[in-house]
């Protein structure tokens, strides 16, 4: 039996551009909603303050108090006594109505209410707007402590830890992360520790370890043996992730890479492509975790079209925010001087 046609005048190319139309301004319209309630709250946080007073503190919980209580009967909850805090917190920090971006919702801006540094604060916010961040990857990105890592890497806007592309994406280069922040290991950067004592530390608190190294990593196991002509040799810990469906290796080095170092890796790697691949596994890839590196060691011992070999810095504590930003200014004074020079 022929099938009937259900629609006889619309095509749907047709169809389809009657609803891009329809999806633009939907998100318009939500803009202008999210920009106007962002705004609105500014406001209300601007009369809070000039109402109470900014240090009248026991006139200033009252009026906060009642005024969530005569709100919320009328607009609902989210005028709670929490949420007016937070409107009063949102106008002493944002001074001026111009600074408030309308590209942010005021989700966002709770969250960027937590980050105490300004500076902080403002990259945040710059990177929001820039990589069109949800509000829960903002919070990741402040979690996982991103501005201090691209501090750490003296201004390397690489290292900024875009979450959105790590869960998207298949390539390992994209997935490995450098440094790694490791303080949740208590292990102090001056004190004496070996290697056997790291790797300890990171089976001890793998499930941290595991966080940090990021979406879909299982742990295999640790001191891998494997026999080559009669010599023992041992992979310090062994992966799986199942994002990119292959074994990750992981050396922990307790001082500066050499070069010797990712040639023993290169061998770890080349063995298990070989002899322990299961059908479906992509080739395998190993991560030198080693306290310091130089980046043109890597590149030339490396291919040029290496995928499988990373080396990457580990750190046992983020320092202070001033200590990270002398480091990036002192760098940039190098690069200067170099340029110059040049």
């Amino acid at each position: 039996m022929e099938q009937v046609k259900k629609y006889e005048y619309l095509d749907e190319t047709f169809y389809t551009s009657i609803k891009e139309l329809l999806e633009q301004a939907r998100k318009r319209i939500y803009r202008n909603i999210n920009s106007e309630m962002v705004l609105t709250y500014w406001q209300i946080g601007k009369k809070s303050v000039e109402k109470q007073g900014e240090s009248r503190a026991d006139y200033g919980a009252g009026l906060i108090k009642e005024l969530a209580i005569k709100l919320s009967e009328e607009y609902g909850r989210n005028f709670s006594k929490r949420n007016l805090w937070f409107m009063r917190q949102f106008f002493l920090t944002f001074r001026k109505v111009n600074a408030v971006s309308s590209q942010l919702s005021w989700t966002h801006y709770k969250m960027l209410l937590r980050v105490e540094n300004k500076e902080a604060r403002n990259f945040y916010i710059n990177e929001a707007i820039s990589g069109n961040w949800s509000a829960r990857q903002l919070e990741r990105e402040i979690n996982t402590f991103s501005y201090q890592r691209y501090l750490a890497s003296h201004g390397n806007h690489d290292v900024v830890d875009d979450t959105a592309k790590r869960e998207k994406s298949d390539d390992p280069k994209d997935v490995i992360k450098d440094p790694y922040v490791l303080d949740f290991l208590g292990l102090k950067a001056d004190s004496s520790f070996y290697e056997k004592d790291l790797e300890s530390a990171l089976i001890t608190h793998l499930n941290e370890f595991l966080l940090e190294l990021g979406n879909g990593f299982a742990f295999v196991a640790r001191q891998k043996r494997f026999d080559m002509d009669g010599r023992n040799f041992y992979v310090d810990l062994v992966l799986y992730n199942y994002k990119l469906k292959c074994f990750v290796l992981i050396d922990l080095k307790r001082g500066d890479l050499t070069h010797q170092d990712i040639g023993q890796m290169q061998m770890y790697v080349n063995y298990y492509t070989r002899e322990l691949m299961e059908p479906g596994d992509n080739p395998p890839i190993g991560i030198v975790l080693c306290a310091d590196k130089s980046d043109t060691l890597v590149r030339y011992t490396l291919p040029l079209d290496n995928k499988q070999i990373y080396a990457s810095k580990y750190m046992l504590y983020l320092p202070k925010e001033e200590e990270l930003q002398n480091e990036v200014n002192k760098q940039r004074e190098l690069f200067m001087n170099k340029r110059n020079e040049d």
